[in-house]
């Protein structure tokens, strides 16, 4: 096998151990915890906030934006939930699923095969559901990583090839093409998560130097802020058939991330440099990772904090997009509107 086909199967192979890894450990999670969550996102929804933090908190330890807005899509769809305060939940969903860039920050590599092997053993050997669950959540995690390193060192070699460093150039001279690029990619994939965590594995690779990066932080986060707006598809989808509101609902989700992008990306700079300021100090190389993390992770609170006090004009936005009328297909929690026709 020559040279680029071994790059480029070592890539996806990487890349599908990563993914793999990330859904069955959102799977663990979801034995282990799922119906909590449902019951937390039933009960911290009374205001705003309260909706953020609950969407955030259940993302987090979900470790699956996905599996929270297909959720709150179940529960518009079925009445059981106002417009507004899943559009709370959506809001604090981008903020937790921050926390998966933040974990591949880690440098962790001479821990996985031992959090792999514990995971298995765990997972194979334990008699209790509730123990199997936790072993697969664990045995997931270090699959997840086992990901990352293929996916880094297969990148290695790309950073020496003159074809793909003239590539990069043009994506990092043209902000839009990079949002463009991002977003391809995760809607190609399917996660935001796994298309950051290309991002992050390649920006780690060194330049010319052999310190600077070889993408740098102003060439990434235009690709970062893509892939917020591919992992929008997912809600998209899953609101096909739904009612009213449970499109709107993943509008909501699109006009959020569109936004945000389109705002940072006029204030680039800026963002770049504050990024920098709050991230570790070091060669490029070494904090790159978690500098990408971290522009993830203000990126969605910043805008979170945008949206927050304007869920009124999210709403009458989405509603325009998505005219119709809302007719309840499910029994509404106490307290939520019954008799209303389309609860906002």
């Amino acid at each position: 096998m020559n040279g680029s086909l071994e790059t480029v199967f070592g890539l996806l192979g990487g890349l599908a151990i990563f993914i793999y890894g990330m859904n069955l450990m959102s799977e663990g999670l979801q034995k282990a915890a799922g119906e909590r969550m449902k019951k937390i996102l039933g009960i911290l929804t009374k205001n705003p906030v309260m909706g953020v933090l609950a969407g955030a908190f259940v993302t987090a330890v979900l470790q699956s934006s996905s599996a929270t807005t297909v959720m709150v899509i179940g529960f518009v769809s079925a009445g059981l939930m106002t417009l507004p305060q899943a559009i709370s939940i959506i809001l604090g969903a981008n903020i937790g699923t921050t926390m998966t860039a933040q974990l591949i920050a880690f440098k962790i590599d001479d821990l996985v095969w031992p959090i792999v092997f514990v995971g298995f053993v765990i997972f194979f050997f334990a008699k209790k559901e509730k123990l199997k669950n936790i072993g697969q959540t664990v045995f997931a995690f270090g699959l997840l990583f086992v990901g990352i390193i293929t996916m880094g060192d297969v990148m290695k070699p790309l950073a020496e090839s003159p074809i793909f460093l003239t590539m990069i150039e043009k994506v990092s001279d043209i902000p839009v093409l990079g949002v463009a690029v991002g977003t391809l990619m995760t809607l190609v994939v399917q996660s935001s998560s796994a298309t950051i965590a290309v991002l992050q594995n390649f920006a780690i690779q060194p330049g010319a130097d052999g310190a600077a990066s070889v993408i740098g932080l102003a060439g990434a986060i235009p690709i970062l802020l893509g892939d917020n707006i591919g992992t929008t598809i997912t809600a998209l989808i899953a609101s096909v058939g739904q009612s009213v509101n449970a499109k709107r609902t993943a509008v909501a989700h699109s006009v959020f991330n569109i936004t945000g992008s389109i705002l940072f990306l006029c204030i680039l700079p800026v963002f770049t440099r504050f990024v920098q300021w709050i991230s570790p100090k070091g060669a490029e190389v070494e904090v790159i990772s978690r500098q990408i993390a971290n522009a993830h992770t203000v990126f969605n609170i910043a805008n979170t904090l945008l949206w927050l006090p304007m869920i009124w004009l999210m709403v009458k936005i989405v509603k325009a997009i998505v005219p119709g009328r809302q007719h309840l297909s499910g029994f509404p929690a106490s307290g939520s509107a019954a008799g209303q026709r389309e609860p906002v």
